[in-house]
């Protein structure tokens, strides 16, 4: 019996890096050459918080616009959220105002995470951690972090913020 359940929504631009952190968690591998995600994909796994066993359920969302009519169907019932950009991609941190306003016009209310993927390529950044955040703080949402799937960095840490986020929330 777990202690508590979270759907989680994980969304933003296509290539930002939202299915190669996916399988990092899941995996703890990265998997360079992941496919175009077509629609949504659900995986689940076990974290704990605090000794408290706390399943994850986990929809990543195809970020390709021709699939952004579908999101308001697969964040029905969302615990959390984590929005994603690609910090070598400037325009994808620039989205980020266009998926948050899919979501509002759903009705829909609940945490979201700022995260800024692809960390490792510090030589290609376009967008600084400062911008991340200063946009995380402007639209209101309710953390920030940069990570790597590729080296790991801070792959558990998105993971468990928004986990820790959502416990204190509804338990």
């Amino acid at each position: 019996m777990y202690d508590a359940i979270f759907k989680i929504v994980i969304f933003g631009d296509a290539g930002s890096g939202k299915t190669a952190l996916t399988k990092r968690f899941i995996t703890n591998s990265f998997i360079s050459d992941t496919q175009m995600t077509i629609g949504v994909d659900f995986v689940v796994k076990t974290i704990y918080i605090d000794d408290k066993e706390v399943k994850l359920q986990i929809w990543d969302f195809g970020g390709e616009e021709r699939f952004r009519f579908l999101l308001p169907k697969y964040i029905r019932g969302a615990s959390g959220g984590i929005l994603m950009y690609d910090i070598t991609d400037y325009p994808s941190l620039f989205h980020i105002d266009d998926w948050l306003s899919v979501i509002q016009e759903t009705g829909e209310v609940f945490p979201i995470i700022l995260v800024g993927g692809k960390c490792d390529l510090e030589e290609y950044r376009q967008i600084s951690s400062e911008e991340g955040l200063e946009s995380a703080k402007s639209n209101e949402l309710d953390d920030f972090i940069e990570c790597s799937s590729k080296t790991g960095e801070n792959v558990e840490k998105v993971f468990e913020i928004l986990a820790r986020i959502l416990y204190k929330k509804f338990i």
